[in-house]
């Protein structure tokens, strides 16, 4: 009995001490935790409304942009997820999906492509100090908003001094007509921005009429601006601009029309522009922009429409992306900090770095439109 005694107490030792050997073994290894958290990056992009056409391209381009970084590794070794809201191609719709993307818990935001809608987002995540790029709102109002707010594309004061530039010194046009969306921000600014350069290098605009988005009879817009016999008119709107392109050539009006970036997407040739005799359009980028990246991009997406809102979409999220792997951080200060930092991004639309605003310098594109069919004319230097 009393050897029993003692086995049983060896035994007892043994199996402490056996325990005690594997809690320190294991405190000694990880516990396996499954995959790293993803870092969530929300996209605010009308995917309703009248500002759905217009953004196609940039939701593609942003998908391209996510999908080519979790292929090479995602961000600080953990994946990035997309999120898509949508903003119902209003203001009110952009600041509420703005803060379900700070409730969410988004590292970072990308969009819209109507200047009025970044706006309202933007208010959003400056309050939120949460970093956000757009991708082609180019109204000066957006960045101003806050110092947590940048954007991928140049603005409407470069692009009306370009086109007005191009019109009077290239085409030899002294009298261009105007015509504007009279609701959106984005045709009023750029309007203004190429009447004052245009009329400052001796033009005029003997005419200029107003419209309304979505407005009946936009024709109506077009005839009192005929009597003024303009050599061209600068119509400044969205993919809504192709509607006017398709009323000039019914009217048996084929005066030159002028545009800016909101031509760059399909949907203006699907509305009208491909009725378009002659025109000319001011964008960021076009697939036969000649550098090591755009031709990269190109040949990456074979069978694409590659467009300037699509490689603006792509650019202004490898834009994000890459300053939350600078700075080694998913916190918004130290986002904002490492955007505001850069200097040697090269991107799809060419270098990107920032003025003290926020907004890139950048090269323009200018695109001939003839016959409803486009082609790439030149590249403008600011």
């Amino acid at each position: 009995m009393f050897l029993a005694a003692r086995k049983g107490r060896r035994n007892m030792g043994f199996r402490a001490w056996i325990a005690a050997l594997s809690f320190v073994l294991l405190s000694a290894v990880p516990v396996w935790a499954g995959p790293p958290e993803p870092i969530r990056v929300a996209a605010i992009f009308a995917e309703t409304g009248p500002a759905v056409r217009s953004a196609v391209a940039s939701r593609l381009g942003v998908r391209f942009a996510v999908d080519h970084m979790n292929a090479s590794g995602g961000v600080l070794g953990r994946p990035v997820e997309l999120v898509f809201f949508d903003n119902h191609s209003t203001p009110i719709g952009s600041k509420k999906a703005a803060e379900q993307a700070v409730a969410m818990g988004a590292v970072g935001i990308v969009g819209s492509s109507w200047s009025e809608h970044s706006v309202a987002a933007a208010h959003v995540a400056q309050s939120a100090r949460l970093p956000m790029v757009s991708n082609v709102s180019t109204h000066p109002d957006v960045t101003l908003v806050g110092d947590y707010i940048f954007r991928a594309c140049f603005i409407d004061p470069f692009q009306g001094r370009v086109m007005a530039r191009f019109a009077y010194q290239d085409l030899g046009f002294r009298n261009v007509a105007v015509l504007r969306d009279i609701t959106s921000l984005y045709s009023v600014g750029l309007a203004r921005e190429f009447t004052r350069h245009f009329e400052a290098l001796g033009g005029k605009v003997p005419a200029a009429e107003d419209y309304k988005l979505n407005q009946e009879g936009y024709e109506r817009s077009l005839i009192p601006l005929k009597k003024w016999n303009p050599e061209a008119v600068f119509l400044p709107g969205h993919d809504e601009s192709g509607i006017f392109a398709g009323w000039t050539r019914r009217m048996g009006w084929d005066i030159p029309l002028l545009g800016g970036d909101g031509w760059s997407d399909k949907a203006f040739y699907d509305l009208g522009g491909k009725n378009l005799k002659k025109g000319y359009h001011c964008t960021h980028w076009a697939p036969e922009v000649d550098t090591p990246v755009s031709r990269a991009f190109v040949a990456a997406h074979p069978g694409i429409e590659l467009t300037a809102d699509l490689a603006l979409g792509y650019d202004a999220t490898r834009l994000l992306l890459d300053a939350i792997q600078r700075a080694g951080s998913t916190e918004g200060p130290r986002i904002r900090d490492a955007l505001a930092d850069t200097h040697d991004f090269v991107g799809v639309s060419g270098p990107i770095r920032f003025d003290e605003h926020r907004n890139p310098f950048k090269d323009a594109v200018i695109i001939e439109i003839v016959n409803g069919q486009n082609h790439y004319l030149k590249t403008v230097s600011p």
